[in-house]
Parts: structure tokens; C-alpha cells; sequence
């Protein structure tokens, strides 16, 4: 006999919502479990078992946004750090690029819970993607996604291809090894590099492992999803046709 498993965690891992989600969808009575209706926090169950959600619930998920923001130099990605702006702040009616396109009509409330799915730091601009529906930002920042993530990097210092060897593989962080990366020098200064983990600040980190200095890191995609030509510090909803 499988061991249960908590409700919330089961719906999170076979994509259905996020654990917060499924816990409020569980409150408002929302799941219904081999036929039978859940409303009680924290209850286990078969992990083999047929869960079914009321259409109210998938209704409000599929009014919920992500948006795609070229984050400039200076912004945080989540919570403020100080004196710097989040990056959520720049998502206003203003700032909206190509409006109307997605066929999504800028509301206020659009801009409440969006949390970053995969942060850029305060040093990096690019494409940063900000998301109130909890599978999306599952998918993107989860262990083990395989989601590429690519950086156009400006650096300084000599390189070599002893040097983009070790990028590509050997390199460790934090005492674990690091997944291979599709490293390449397009241009004199410049690498490209594809990564389909997130530690934190890894490409600046790497860079430094193998002495070279990064000046401006950009990053250019996220698994489908180009950056293109979103100009700097504006946004634009992610297309309903358009996925990771």
C-alpha cells in the first residue's frame, strides 16, 4: 500500500496549481477526492487517487496573468531590498508594451500576487518573468525542470578554451557539482551561456571560478519565451498561444 501523501503537495506535483492554491481551493470545499469532497487542511491521501477540481476554481485560474518584464539595472526581483524598487512596480498601465496583442485588458488587480518565477539580480537586466498562476511558476523554477535559460554575458579577461571548457563542465558551487552548460564566445568579450539550473547568481559565480570579471549580464530567453524586442522597463502579458 502507497504511503499518503498531503493533498496540496499531490495536486502541486501533478501540475493541477500551486500548494497555496490547492490549500485554498481545499478551504472553499473546491477538490473533490475519488468522488468525495475535501475541505479539511493538511489531509493525506492515496497518491494513486482521482482528484478532481470544481469548475469555479479552474475558472479564476484561467483569469490569472504572467507577464514578461525587461528588467533594468537597479530593480529587485521579489521583495524590496533596501532602497532598491521591486520589479513589480514597473508593471503599470504605462509601461504596457504592445497592448491589446495578448488580447488581455490591463486590470490593477493584475499586479497582486505576481511573484518571480526565477529571479534576475539586482547587477542583471533582461527578461524576467512575473506570474500570479502557481503551475507556471512550478514549471520554470522547479528541481530537475530542464528549462533553458539563456544569458548573453559581457566579461572581462582572457578567454580561452581550457576556460570555456570548465564552464561547460567540472565547475562546482556550494560543495555540488553543477549541471552541464552550453557555453559559447560569439564575440571578443562576450559569451553566451545556457544553463537549465538556477542557483543563485550562477553565472556571475562561474564566471569568477574561472577568473573572469562579468560587467553586464543580460538575460535573452526563457525555454520558449525570447526576450526579442521588449525595450528595457517595459512588459507585456504572456500570449495565451505562447507557453515555456
Amino acid at each position: 500500500m502507497s504511503e499518503k501523501i498531503r493533498l496540496s503537495k499531490l495536486m502541486s506535483e501533478r501540475g493541477l496549481c500551486s500548494r497555496r492554491e490547492a490549500d485554498a481551493w481545499i478551504e472553499r470545499g473546491l477538490v473533490r477526492v475519488d468522488g468525495a469532497v475535501v475541505s479539511t487542511l493538511g489531509t493525506r491521501v492515496d497518491p494513486q487517487s482521482a482528484i478532481r477540481v470544481e469548475r469555479q476554481a479552474l475558472a479564476e485560474q484561467e483569469r490569472l496573468v504572467t507577464v514578461l518584464l525587461n528588467k533594468p539595472v537597479g530593480y529587485v526581483s521579489g521583495q524590496s531590498e533596501g532602497q532598491y524598487p521591486t520589479a513589480s512596480e514597473l508593471i503599470i498601465r504605462k509601461n504596457e508594451y504592445g497592448s491589446g496583442r495578448s488580447g488581455i485588458r490591463y486590470r490593477p488587480q493584475h499586479r497582486l500576487n505576481l511573484a518571480p518565477a526565477g529571479r534576475l539580480d539586482v547587477d542583471s537586466h533582461g527578461l524576467l518573468v512575473l506570474t500570479q498562476d502557481g503551475r507556471i511558476a512550478r514549471r520554470l523554477i522547479a528541481p530537475g525542470s530542464g528549462i533553458e535559460k539563456e544569458y548573453l554575458v559581457r566579461v572581462e579577461g582572457p578567454i580561452d578554451a581550457k576556460r570555456l571548457e570548465r564552464l561547460r563542465h567540472g565547475l562546482t558551487l556550494d560543495g555540488r557539482q553543477l549541471k552541464p552548460a552550453s557555453v559559447n564566445n560569439p564575440k571578443p568579450g562576450l559569451l553566451k551561456i545556457v544553463l537549465i539550473e538556477g542557483r543563485k547568481r550562477q553565472v556571475r559565480r562561474i564566471c569568477e571560478l574561472v577568473d573572469l570579471n562579468v560587467t553586464n549580464l543580460k538575460r535573452v530567453r526563457i525555454g520558449n519565451i525570447h526576450l526579442g524586442t521588449l525595450p528595457r522597463g517595459r512588459w507585456r502579458y504572456l500570449n495565451p498561444e505562447e507557453s515555456f
